[in-house]
């Protein structure tokens, strides 16, 4: 939904109209940004995620985009709560990069410290304002906003001649150790405490399925 509203405010017609458009972890669990920008009537919309559901159109991983579609693909790529999820952050980063066309369009919400652990099914990562603007310093960023409790949002332009920052030694705020880290290790997945951030949400979704069952019968 925060990307719905970012979208709203920032995204133009003349962005959307007649143009190729691809949406990255596309699968709709709680509202979609595509009915917004299907309402400019886009060229072509295609919804892609990791597994097969509503809004996914094609089954890729982000970290595989240029392998499927090619580079330089899309002159708007849209990624709404997905890098958070995405372990390898930065060769996501790469290829929503590299599916843009020179002079298109990214546009990404993910979730800053504040915001509680909700795996899908693993929730690895936090973002915050300045992690933006040192991920996108090669692009042109046009809007750039966060919200503690919810999330960081950004709208950039592919400049015409990229020179990709290296991201190899940047730190993010990783909710598998509770610090920043450059690099998540196997190992850290079976930590005590991940493990146990783990099996609570999943027993908060455990009750909230009963609850929901008790009440509709």
């Amino acid at each position: 939904m925060q990307g719905f509203i970012f979208g709203l405010k920032y995204l133009t017609r003349e962005e959307i109209e007649n143009k190729r458009i691809l949406e990255v972890g596309s699968f709709d669990v709680n509202g979609s940004i595509r009915l917004l920008i299907e309402t400019y009537k886009p060229a072509e919309y295609i919804g892609a995620d990791i597994v097969a559901g509503p809004g996914v159109d094609v089954i890729c991983d982000v970290t595989r985009l240029a392998e499927k579609f090619g580079e330089k693909s899309f002159d708007m790529v849209v990624a709404t709560e997905l890098l958070e999820h995405v372990k390898d952050w930065r060769r996501a980063i790469h290829n929503i990069k590299a599916v843009c066309v020179p002079n298109g369009v990214i546009l990404i919400t993910t979730r800053s410290p504040g915001f509680v652990y909700h795996g899908y099914p693993y929730d690895f990562w936090r973002y915050e304002l300045q992690d933006m603007q040192w991920i996108f310093q090669d692009c042109r960023i046009e809007n750039l906003e966060s919200d503690p409790a919810k999330g960081v949002f950004i709208k950039c332009v592919k400049p015409a001649d990229l020179r990709e920052t290296d991201l190899i030694s940047y730190a993010l705020y990783s909710m598998v150790t509770a610090t920043k880290i450059v690099k998540l290790e196997e190992r850290n997945l079976y930590s005590w405490y991940f493990r146990a951030r783990v099996l609570k949400q999943r027993f908060k979704e455990f009750l909230h399925k009963m609850i929901e069952k008790i009440l509709g019968s």
